[in-house]
This record gives C-alpha cells, sequence and structure tokens, in this order.
C-alpha cells in the first residue's frame, strides 16, 4: 500500500521539522540555541585568527561559525578556502543544531536481543544497522547522531566478532599475533557455540595461544565475565547503559564488565563534577543487567596495577582500549610512555587504541614503537576503523580543527616470548 501511495504522490508532505542543511543551519552567535551562543562567544574569547593572529571575532557566512578576526581576513586566508574547510565546518554547525532541534529522535529506539537465528553483519554501519533491526536511517543526521553514540562499543564488538570485518595479513590489517589474541577472546566470547562457529584459522590461532598460556587454559573453567577495560575514559564513560548494551547484545549469554578507568571517568550529574576516590576504595559499580556491568575507578591504570587490583589477568578474558588517548601529545607523553604503557604491556592482554586521524594515530604509534618495539607485538596494524563516528566535531581553541571520534584503529601487546641466545 505505502509503495501504491508513493507511486501516486499521495504520499503526505514531509514535516518542516525534518532536518534539512537549509532548516538547520544559524550563524552561532545568532543561534536560536543559547548553548550554541556561549560556544561562539568561548571561540572569540579564546581562539585565535590563524591570519592575524588576533582574537577572532568575524563569523564565516558559509559555515555560520566564527573563524576569523575580520571579513578581510577571511578573504586572504588561502589555505581556508582552496581546502573547502567552511563545508566541514558547516556540517559541524547543522549537525549541531539538529540535536537541539526538540524533533523526535526515533534513531535511538535501539534494538534489544538478537535472535540466534540471525547473524550480524559487521562490513559497515549500513549493513550493522540493517540485520541489527536498527531504525532505518536514511539522512546524514540520523547517522551523525547515531554514529557517535555507537563508535565505542561497536568499535569493540567489531574486532571481537567472528564477523570481523578485519582480515589476516596480508588482506586484512591484523597480525599473526593480533589472530592468537583475538582468537583466545573469542574463544571465550562463543564458547557455548564453538562447535560449529569459527573458522580452522580462528581454530589453530586458538590452540596455538592455548599452548603460550598453561595457566590461561585453566582460567577457562572459571564462571567470570570478560573484562574490557577503558583507559583514560571520558565521554565514553558518560554513555548511557543501553548503549554499551548493543555491545552485549552482540555476544548472548556472555556476561561483560566494562571498566572505565582515569581521573574523569565519572562524572557526577548532580554535583556537576568528576568524583576522584581513593586507591583501595571500592570501584563505582552501575549494574545493568545479569550480563553487563559498568565499573569505574576513578584513578590512573598504572596505580591500580602497582597494587594488583586487577590481578591476575588472563588472555583470553581480559582486552584493553584505550579511544584516542593522544600517547604523543606533549601534555600526556609522559604520563602515558613512563607509567601506563609499561603496566599494560606488562599484562600481556590485547590492546586497541584509536585516533582522530591517520596522522594523530600514526604519532601515537610511532612513539610506541621508538621506545617499546623490543617489548611489544604489533596486533594491528594502523587502519581506517569501519565504525568510526560520521558526526564532525570542532575544536573550540582552534575553529579550524575539525576531527571525528575513531577514525583510526590499531592493536599491540606486551611480548609473550622474548628471543633467548643459545
Amino acid at each position: 500500500m505505502g509503495f501504491v501511495r508513493n507511486a501516486l504522490g499521495l504520499e503526505p508532505p514531509p514535516s518542516p521539522n525534518d532536518p534539512t542543511p537549509e532548516n538547520r543551519f544559524h550563524p552561532w552567535d545568532q543561534s536560536p540555541s543559547e548553548a550554541l551562543r556561549e560556544r561562539a562567544a568561548r571561540i572569540k574569547a579564546l581562539a585565535h585568527c590563524p591570519v592575524t593572529g588576533k582574537n577572532i571575532e568575524y563569523t564565516c557566512p558559509i559555515s555560520g561559525i566564527p573563524t576569523h578576526h575580520s571579513r578581510e581576513a577571511w578573504e586572504k586566508d588561502k589555505y581556508y578556502h582552496d581546502n573547502k574547510i567552511y563545508d566541514i565546518l558547516k556540517k559541524v554547525n547543522i549537525y549541531e543544531h539538529d540535536l537541539r532541534s526538540g524533533r523526535p529522535f526515533p534513531e535511538f529506539e535501539f534494538p534489544q536481543e538478537q535472535g540466534f537465528d540471525r547473524m550480524v553483519n559487521m562490513t559497515n554501519w549500513d549493513l550493522f544497522f540493517y540485520t541489527r533491526g536498527f531504525y532505518s536511517m536514511d539522512t546524514e543526521f540520523q547517522l551523525a547522531a547515531v554514529t557517535k553514540m555507537l563508535s565505542y562499543p561497536i568499535t569493540i564488538g567489531a574486532l571481537l566478532s567472528q564477523f570481523s570485518p578485519y582480515a589476516l595479513n596480508p588482506k586484512g590489517p591484523i597480525t599473526l599475533e593480533g589472530l592468537k589474541s583475538l582468537a583466545a577472546l573469542r574463544y571465550t566470547l562463543y564458547s557455548s557455540q564453538r562447535s560449529g562457529g569459527n573458522s580452522n584459522t580462528s581454530s589453530m590461532a586458538t590452540t596455538s595461544m592455548t599452548n603460550q598460556s598453561e595457566s590461561s587454559t585453566g582460567s577457562l573453567l572459571k564462571n567470570r565475565p570478560m573484562r574490557i577495560f577503558i583507559l583514560g575514559a571520558r565521554a565514553e564513560s558518560q554513555l548511557p547503559g543501553h548503549v554499551w548494551k548493543q555491545l552485549q547484545y552482540l555476544f548472548p549469554g556472555q556476561k561483560l564488565d566494562i571498566i572505565f578507568i582515569g581521573p574523569e571517568c565519572y562524572f557526577d550529574r548532580n554535583k556537576q563534577e568528576y568524583i576522584r576516590s581513593a586507591i583501595g576504595a571500592p570501584p563505582i559499580v552501575n549494574k545493568i543487567d545479569e550480563t553487563l556491568r559498568l565499573l569505574y575507578y576513578t584513578d590512573f591504570f598504572h596505580r591500580f596495577h602497582e597494587s594488583q587490583d586487577f590481578f591476575p589477568y588472563d588472555p583470553y578474558f581480559d582486552c584493553f582500549f584505550t579511544f584516542h588517548p593522544g600517547y604523543a601529545s606533549p601534555e600526556n607523553t609522559e604520563h602515558w610512555m613512563n607509567e601506563t604503557i609499561p603496566a599494560l604491556l606488562d599484562t600481556k592482554c590485547p590492546v586497541f587504541t584509536t585516533g582522530f586521524d591517520q596522522s594523530d594515530l600514526m604519532n601515537d604509534m610511532n612513539l610506541l614503537e621508538q621506545k617499546y618495539a623490543s617489548e611489544m607485538d604489533i596486533l594491528m596494524d594502523p587502519i581506517k576503523n569501519i565504525f568510526g563516528s560520521t558526526k564532525w566535531e570542532l575544536n573550540d581553541l582552534n575553529p579550524h580543527e575539525v576531527y571525528r571520534f575513531n577514525m583510526y584503529i590499531a592493536g599491540y601487546r606486551g611480548k609473550r616470548y622474548h628471543t633467548v641466545e643459545t
């Protein structure tokens, strides 16, 4: 009937509130949203014009975002115009206005359990949404809103899934050591389905990993959750529980503990401040249901590692993620390189890290290899993340700097065995 109505031109006209680039565009300093007017004021107060070095006072007429000191400086900025930076900034503008528009957001009505007779396709966002039964997202606005939220759990799920889109070298980014680590984790995740789920290659890798760690083989008999550690957690730790539940739905029956670690991992919305608890204090626990818990450890990982709070680690049950940590950024290097990374390598468990873009990730990985090449194995060569966010973000301190979350990904692990001369 819907097809007939459409063919006859009987479909109702689109709602004037449906998002379009035209009805979502407003200059930020004249925005109907107070929050965006405040962001415009913050940019003008703190950012500097790339042409004159002076404070920003002029709003780009194409993007609607303050970008330069004056119109003359805006016109002289050859790099800005030749690279059409205003086009991306305009997307930032309209995405932010859409989120504040008050329109219905049916795309946030996420599906529940996946039937055992239905396979999830992890090839890309479109096929994932379709095979999981998400609301049909036909516009860039819907994709931007949902992929930003789901990028964290589905990036993890795409790596751990037996139907992962990331293949073994040379066709894919996964190294042999990476396959061993992932196969061990999949052995746990699919323990109730092992009889017919995994490929021969994964089975061989699992066998190899088992031979390397007899203690881990014994731990397979333990009935404990898989632990997914997220270090330096900020935005990802503030996602609602039902968003993280989408990760658990990919592995029916498997218990998961998502462990957020970092001084900014727990934000108390009532007090409007980050909570910092002492070493040795119990974590803050948010139990979603019998199969999923979110735990918050509000200090640096190396301190919990030194006090053995998480011992013993197990490559069948434990993995780590650092989402765009900025290992190589000057303000973070000492903390990561001298304290956290040695502790991570000591666990011998897989670590996956993401970057805002290719250069961001490569800077981090190059620094890791310069300092710890002899102590670590590469599990996954740097590659574009299939489940990166599609929503463009803006750095208010530099409005010419735009980025998207989790756009590139790589993996490493502390060496399980070192070469011995005979």
